[in-house]
């Protein structure tokens, strides 16, 4: 298989890393990101086999994945679902907040199930 050894060493040393981040092996198939919103649809696919490490690596990140110190590191839990961003259909009307740092104070009251 053609996987470059820039992708081969995200794959083995970086994804790791990431939270809810995981790489789905397919023999013969060129690496890609595929991107799922929280309810698991596919929102887009990123070819990777062209991309450096560096810029696969940059790529993550600005897509608002989180990166840990280390596999076993623990996840802040503003990073919990990260990168998955709410889609506006799933946020509750009168969501936005003014200056959006602060969440809205019927964030952890009302949602026993999550």
């Amino acid at each position: 298989t053609g996987h470059s050894p820039q992708v081969k060493a995200f794959v083995t040393q970086d994804i790791p890393l990431y939270h809810n981040l995981e790489m789905k092996h397919l023999p013969g198939a060129d690496p890609e990101l595929v991107l799922l919103s929280l309810r698991y649809e596919e929102l887009e696919r990123i070819p990777l086999s062209d991309m450096t490490r560096e810029e696969i690596n940059q790529l993550v990140q600005e897509l608002g994945f989180y990166r840990k110190e280390t596999p076993d590191a623990p996840v802040p839990e503003e990073f919990q679902f990260a990168p998955a961003k709410p889609l506006p259909i799933l946020l509750p009307p009168k969501a936005s907040t003014t200056d959006g740092k602060t969440p809205p104070k019927w964030d952890k009251e009302e949602h026993p199930d999550l």
